[in-house]
């Protein structure tokens, strides 16, 4: 654990010109605000420092909208974007009047979670390990106008442009459709792209592990880091998405993790990987199904109970409900399996080792705020531990081969995120315990998506519409 006079030291011994406080806002990006370094010193890690928060989406009114930074010491890492000498720091967010954690600062939520996990006696951490994937594009447009609407994306490992020329000769390397999963060079493009990503998180102190190219066309990809506490895994992804964004715009590429920005080819997710220890020692190693302990089973009670509400978290854009649909290996039933990727949760091969015993949620996908996603996924955990939530037989069997009669039996995730916030709606009483989630929160949280994004997405005419409705 950094103390305050560490990060000082670290200051000191690097020459930091510069002090950058980043912190998340509620969709969850990266905001920040940088600081002359003579600006922090130890009380700053304290005390904190104030800002306007009346302009972050979500956040305060403006007549109630100065906030405190608070940095976290053990985020201090040097930027390896800046020309001058500049320290980062991750804050979290506090009421200047009280000194309380703000109830809308999603990684105050997150300890709040944390904390309540160590109140039930059940166990004292949780482990997560998000595995975030996204697309590496050359070229991107897009525009909305009350009389025209595009988008158009172009990558060198676009299947769809095999037949285009390019300047210095098309040489058709491309990944086939579904083919993308571990091609070698020269159809895999980015092995050195995607190495510069990996040592740069790994130089900022993110535990990393490998990187490859993924299912899709267009680049698409996947760095593997190991879990971590949930705070620190959900700080880590920030980190994740912060690099592979500015290193790729280093070399000319532009990266997004929208789920689903490519027609008729797989979209990414962020398959999330976790477990519950106390004392040192793991608790979901057993004797069940997949050697699963009984607590471990509770857990994914709890997660299948609760999963058409917890996509308004880890699912939370229009965007996301069209990767899950059926055809494109997507987790869209709500059942759980040692074997079957399109089981929601599935549980990993880990041999006989009880401190690799997890489950992966195969759902969430990385528009989500890694903060609320991760404390949502944790509380209809305990929530399935606490009651003792069955979480029925498992679905080893291949889904493909299903009649119509039983798929009706295997319940769906949420079709649309207008449905997911229904179902938050009716069903977030389990977020509620221990002051994590508020109402507040919750009724906020729903609000700005409709408002934000649901709304205004139906208001909208769509471009196929036209090729579909025009001449009737």
């Amino acid at each position: 654990m950094a103390s305050p006079q560490d990060v000082m030291n670290l200051i000191q011994e690097h020459d930091v010109q510069i002090v950058d406080l980043k912190f998340i806002d509620l969709p969850g990006t990266w905001q920040h605000c940088s600081f002359y370094v003579d600006q922090i010193d130890t009380d700053t890690f304290a005390e904190g420092l104030a800002f306007d928060g009346s302009s972050i989406r979500g956040w305060k009114a403006i007549n109630e909208s100065d906030m405190l930074m608070v940095p976290d010491p053990n985020t201090a890492w040097l930027e390896p974007f800046t020309e001058v000498p500049t320290l980062s720091l991750t804050c979290s967010i506090s009421e200047p009047r009280t000194g309380e954690p703000y109830e809308r600062c999603p990684r105050s939520i997150a300890a709040k979670a944390i904390a309540y996990l160590s109140s039930t006696g059940i166990a004292d951490t949780a482990y997560f390990g998000p595995e975030a994937e996204f697309f590496i594009f050359d070229d991107v447009r897009f525009d909305q106008t009350q009389n025209s609407a595009y988008h158009y994306v172009d990558s060198i490992e676009g299947r769809w442009n095999s037949g285009r020329e390019e300047e210095d000769g098309n040489l058709g390397y491309k990944p086939r459709y579904k083919e993308g999963y571990f091609p070698v060079s020269p159809t895999d493009s980015y092995q050195d792209l995607r190495t510069e990503m990996l040592l740069t998180m790994g130089k900022l102190g993110v535990p990393i592990e490998k990187h490859h190219h993924e299912v899709a066309t267009g680049g698409q990809a996947e760095l593997g880091v190991k879990f971590a506490d949930m705070i620190s895994a959900a700080d880590y992804l920030m980190i994740y998405k912060y690099v592979i964004k500015n290193v790729a715009k280093k070399h000319g590429k532009t990266v997004t993790f929208m789920p689903k920005p490519l027609f008729n080819d797989n979209g990414t997710g962020m398959h999330t990987h976790q477990s519950l220890w106390k004392g040192g020692q793991p608790l979901f190693f057993g004797d069940g199904y997949a050697n699963l302990s009984q607590m471990a089973l509770h857990y994914i009670g709890g997660i299948l109970k609760h999963a058409p509400a917890l996509l308004a978290f880890t699912n939370p854009t229009t965007n996301s409900y069209k990767r899950l649909v059926p055809g494109f290996e997507a987790p869209v039933n709500l059942a759980y399996s040692q074997g079957n990727r399109s089981a929601s949760v599935r549980i990993p091969i880990t041999g006989s080792n009880p401190k690799a015993k997890r489950l992966e949620f195969r759902c969430p996908d990385a528009t989500s705020n890694p903060y609320l996603a991760f404390a949502a996924m944790l509380m209809a955990g305990l929530d399935g531990i606490k009651n003792q939530i069955d979480p029925g037989s498992p679905l080893d069997v291949d889904i493909y081969d299903l009649s119509p009669e039983e798929l009706e039996k295997i319940p769906s995730t949420p079709g649309s995120l207008s449905e997911a916030l229904e179902n938050l709606k009716s069903d977030h009483a389990f977020m509620l315990e221990g002051g994590v989630f508020t109402e507040d929160f919750i009724n906020n949280w729903i609000e700005y998506k409709l408002d934000n994004e649901v709304i205004p997405l139906s208001l909208r005419p769509h471009p196929y519409e036209f090729s579909l409705y025009y001449d009737v």
